[in-house]
């Protein structure tokens, strides 16, 4: 079991310095013009991307030419946007350098591993007995929690923060994306 903990450990690394690659290409093209998205347009932005993984697994054909492995990358990516965001707030304008965005990418995503090294501990690897589809699902449902508590102003009663469920959804994209990194016909 251990090694299997190794594994995924490495596994998850390897998927974040993916994603970080491709965050910083486009940090380079577009600057860190997310900064001005709202609570609510980064929620559909994920909404968006997690609904075309389930149309992909569903219909299995793509008419852009693009699968759903992508999709898991852009979700890791927005998922520690949003974890950003609610740290930081939103703005009217780019208020951050590349730089100064890459280092709090660093930051979030490293807590985004130590979160899923506790609770993969906890749960023995059950994810990787998982399907594929279960982690959109999963993710929609977070998606879901994530437009309620919005809803309420964040007055929630028991429940936790956005930024929970932003740390839930990073964690199974990158399952999605390791399982599919091992298999692309995994579903």
């Amino acid at each position: 079991m251990v090694k299997d903990i190794i594994k995924t450990n490495k596994q998850f690394e390897e998927a974040i310095k993916e994603c970080r690659s491709l965050f910083a290409k486009k940090l380079h093209d577009y600057g860190a013009s997310w900064r001005i998205l709202r609570p609510s347009s980064l929620t559909d932005q994920l909404f968006i991307k997690a609904k075309r993984i389930r149309s992909l697994e569903i219909k299995r054909e793509s008419k852009v030419g693009e699968g759903i492995r992508p999709e898991f990358v852009a979700l890791i990516n927005y998922g520690i946007v949003g974890l950003i965001q609610v740290y930081h707030g939103f703005t009217d304008t780019v208020d951050i350098t590349p730089e100064q965005a890459l280092e709090l990418y660093d930051k979030y995503a490293t807590e985004a591993l130590e979160l899923m090294k506790k609770k993969n501990h906890d749960y023995d690897e059950a994810w990787r007995s998982m399907r594929v589809s279960s982690y959109t699902d999963f993710i929609l449902t977070k998606i879901e929690r994530i437009k309620e508590i919005e809803n309420l102003g964040g007055d929630t009663l028991v429940s936790e923060g956005i930024d929970s469920n932003y740390m839930d959804i990073i964690n199974y994209a990158v399952f999605g994306v390791i399982k599919l990194t091992e298999n692309p016909n995994d579903k």
